[in-house]
């Protein structure tokens, strides 16, 4: 396995999107939904200031993804970033790829000058929580809340 980690191009785009269905399907909050992944997909990757989605490619083949998007951070004092949809395709878990990213991920947030990575997992995903916390993430105190906005 030649793994090479780098930032999604545009022509990623179908396989960002069959990526999240693979996530969406396990997660307990949320469904897939081709269309709404699509859009949210290109709006990220037509404007790098909003954020990042980051890849890990077997040769051609894209076999994770993740993603990293942009605040400012009024506790911190700078910009601050939400860790968002680290899946790695079936076929090619447990070998370590996930973590790679995610410390790839971190890297790179440290060069732009970002304070603080925040992210969500599923409390019942005991395996990723482990892989978080290996790489230096400690639980928070805070509870995250949510509030769905429809369009009228």
């Amino acid at each position: 396995m030649s793994l090479k980690l780098e930032t999604a191009a545009q022509k990623d785009l179908p396989r960002l999107v069959e990526l999240l269905g693979i996530l969406f399907e396990s997660e307990a909050e949320f469904s897939p939904d081709s269309e709404k992944q699509r859009a949210a997909l290109q709006a990220i990757l037509a404007d790098p200031a909003k954020g990042k989605i980051f890849v890990a490619r077997d040769g051609r083949e894209v076999v994770a993804m993740c993603s990293l998007l942009y605040t400012i951070s009024t506790a911190e004092g700078g910009k601050a970033a939400l860790f968002e949809d680290l899946v790695v395709a079936p076929d090619h878990r447990k070998r370590g790829i996930g973590e790679a990213l995610l410390k790839h991920v971190i890297a790179h947030a440290r060069a732009e000058g970002v304070l603080r990575i925040t992210l969500l997992t599923d409390m019942q995903n005991e395996r990723a929580q482990a892989m978080y916390r290996r790489v230096g993430f400690v639980g928070s105190p805070m509870k995250p809340m949510r509030l769905k906005i429809r369009p009228k």
